[in-house]
């Protein structure tokens, strides 16, 4: 049983069994791993004794360094999961606990100083190069702006004339406005004023009649009176 269950755990990384099981498998466990670690040929044979799959096995020797690293125990892990159903049996995970082999990061090699004289010069080539760079970069920049000047068309440059002479057409057309207004504001005076001149004259028409009327009637009554 702890045969099969051994190579179950090497196959699939974790199985799940009750507490006592899984506590006594560590042990299995834990043997298996040291003679992989050996990796001499008495060491599969005997792990060749136990676990039931060649296959297994082989994986279990050759990933043995790079999965458990330098390690001299503590191969496996045991979580409780709680009761089973049922019997009410305390059950739990065993599973293989895996490390990595971490790679020491090399120390940089610290760069020798050079003399203060030597780094100026660095320094002075460096700001030369720069400057040169970005008097070729200016350059460029300058013809690149030429060559689309001339590739646009005459129609599309904005031309100067265009300009003035709409602005002129503008302002004939708000003086013939002005003048036109001039010209109906006058014609409207003038005739308001020969409405009221006719209208005076017939005023003074009017009174005038009435006056002979008057003085028309005047004799008759003095007759009258006479007789």
């Amino acid at each position: 049983m702890f045969r099969n269950m051994v190579t179950s755990l090497f196959k699939y990384d974790r199985i799940q069994t009750t507490n006592a099981k899984a506590k006594e498998l560590r042990h299995w466990a834990d043997h298996l791993v040291t003679l992989a670690k050996r990796g001499d040929l008495h060491a599969k044979r005997q792990a060749l004794a136990i676990i039931r799959e060649k296959a297994v096995v082989y994986k279990l020797f050759e990933d043995a360094e790079k999965r458990f690293g330098k390690k001299s125990g503590g191969y496996t892990r045991v979580v409780k999961l709680g009761r089973r159903p049922g019997d009410a049996a305390p059950v739990s995970i065993i599973e293989l606990v895996i490390t990595e082999t971490v790679k020491k990061k090399k120390k940089a090699v610290s760069k020798k100083t050079k003399p203060a004289g030597e780094q100026k010069a660095e320094k002075a080539d460096k700001e030369g190069k720069k400057t040169s760079k970005a008097k070729e970069t200016a350059k460029k920049e300058t013809k690149a702006s030429d060559v689309k000047e001339k590739e646009i068309p005459a129609e599309k440059k904005p031309k100067k004339t265009d300009t003035k002479d709409k602005k002129v057409t503008k302002a004939k057309e708000t003086a013939k406005k002005e003048t036109k207004a001039s010209d109906v504001k006058a014609k409207e005076t003038q005739a308001e004023k020969k409405t009221k001149d006719v209208d005076t004259k017939d005023k003074k028409a009017s009174k005038a009649k009435t006056t002979v009327k008057k003085e028309t009637q005047t004799p008759d009554v003095k007759t009258e009176d006479k007789k």
